[in-house]
């Protein structure tokens, strides 16, 4: 059962497929963030980025960002660092302006 694990996900061993594990979980939050934007937007007949939005944005970014920095990927290390700093600067402008508002 190992091998065939192993050679369907491209590892050599338990701890590369428990990264691979890892890196897939990220996806899927970072997956999840379109469909909870898409059904938001559904239900109020327009187009809406929810608060959930950010945060799978995030939780996703960051898992991905880890995943990256193990398998050595300078190309997206630099997407997810980015990507990250850019959630991050949503999710303050947004708790800056209820705040504020």
């Amino acid at each position: 059962m190992a091998e065939f694990l192993f050679s369907l996900l491209h590892v050599d061993g338990w701890p590369e497929f428990w990264w691979v594990i890892v890196g897939l979980g990220g996806q899927l939050l970072f997956t999840a963030r379109f469909l909870v934007q898409w059904l938001a937007s559904e239900k109020a007949r327009r187009s809406v980025i929810p608060m959930a939005f950010w945060y799978f944005s995030i939780g996703g970014g960051i898992i991905l960002f880890a995943y990256a920095v193990y398998r050595k990927d300078p190309v997206f290390i630099l997407g997810q660092s980015m990507g990250l700093v850019i959630y991050m600067r949503n999710l303050w402008l947004i708790h800056a302006e209820r705040r504020n508002g």
